[in-house]
């Protein structure tokens, strides 16, 4: 049986559909490699000693986890030296994270979450890796203000989900594509080509225990989905949360649904909870090139304006349909 790699899925891109030139398809090779690194020491978990927190707090005051730590490490050090970054930014690091002057520099920054969902890892629940790729703008140098670029200047976006099986999902804007890790191997396999997202469905997931929180179109719509077929909606809903991100977006993808983490009234003072640059924008890239939506309720993700390398926003993502009724209620 033929199967068609990462690299070939790449090139093809390159060679075929001109739509990435050869030094980005170096650089998400890069990142792909930098993934599989992560896998195994996930992987590994307590048997490496790698479970528990690293008593140490990242940017955003929250305690780290030892495998936050080593994933930031594995990343910052295999994108480095190849010559196709300008610099990174990762939600581990208060700055953007430069080049040395050793290595040489390419046109890109590298943005990324590097372990997404870490406070489950200690329960053995899937997490994941978010990453997105920007060109850094002619003439600028590499600073925090090169990074605030709006999500629909990403060049690249994915993420890789560390569960049963590892997986690669990627977007370069030419739709949403799935690749799993084959161990013996050590290759990434085209396994999910062209992912679509059902406009339609009865899935969602959503934090239930900041109900009370929530604004008036959120515990609206929510109170509908909960009648099910007793209310205005007509059909049973099933609610799914995982608490990790990626988990739940790769379920959306795999299978349709709602994922919401909104504006509420405990998390409006720092504008909402998941930071825009590091998960909203490339998960917003990942889901809208697999034909689903992406909003903050009040405007599409992909359209905001970044004030900060750790600015958080509301996000509302899935299935198209139940994206746009939720954005509809906000707009009443």
């Amino acid at each position: 049986m033929s199967r068609v790699t990462l690299t070939q899925f790449l090139i093809e891109q390159q060679r075929n559909q001109k739509m990435i030139p050869a030094d980005l398809r170096l650089l998400i090779e890069v990142v792909a490699r930098a993934v599989k690194t992560i896998s195994v020491h996930v992987g590994k978990g307590a048997v490496a000693g790698l479970l528990g927190n690293a008593g140490t707090d990242n940017v955003q005051g929250e305690a780290q986890k030892k495998l936050d730590v080593v994933a930031n490490e594995v990343l910052l050090h295999a994108n480095e030296w190849g010559g196709h970054l300008a610099a990174m930014a990762s939600e581990e690091l208060d700055d953007p994270s430069y080049i040395p002057k050793t290595y040489p520099k390419g046109e890109y920054l590298l943005v990324f979450d590097p372990l997404d969902g870490s406070s489950n890892i200690d329960v053995n629940i899937s997490v994941g890796t978010i990453f997105s790729v920007l060109r850094c703008p002619a003439n600028m140098e590499p600073t925090e203000e090169a990074f605030l670029q709006t999500g629909r200047r990403q060049v690249a976006a994915g993420y890789a989900v560390y569960g049963p099986s590892t997986m690669l999902v990627l977007t370069v804007g030419t739709g949403t594509h799935g690749f799993t890790l084959d161990r013996e191997f050590g290759s990434w396999v085209l396994t999910h080509g062209d992912i679509r997202i059902p406009e339609d469905t009865k899935e969602f997931a959503i934090n239930a225990s900041r109900s009370r929180f929530w604004e008036p179109p959120v515990q609206r719509y929510i109170a509908e989905l909960q009648q099910g077929a007793d209310g205005p909606r007509g059909q049973d809903f099933n609610m799914r949360w995982v608490a990790s991100m990626v988990a739940d977006v790769h379920r959306i993808l795999a299978r349709g649904g709602i994922f919401l983490y909104p504006l509420d009234e405990k998390n409006r003072p720092r504008g909402g909870h998941l930071r825009l640059l590091y998960e909203a924008n490339p998960m917003a890239m990942v889901v809208e090139q697999a034909g689903g939506a992406a909003s903050t309720g009040r405007e599409p993700v992909l359209d905001l304006v970044p004030q900060g390398l750790h600015q958080r926003v509301p996000v509302i993502l899935g299935s198209r349909h139940e994206v746009e009724r939720v954005v509809a209620y906000h707009a009443e």
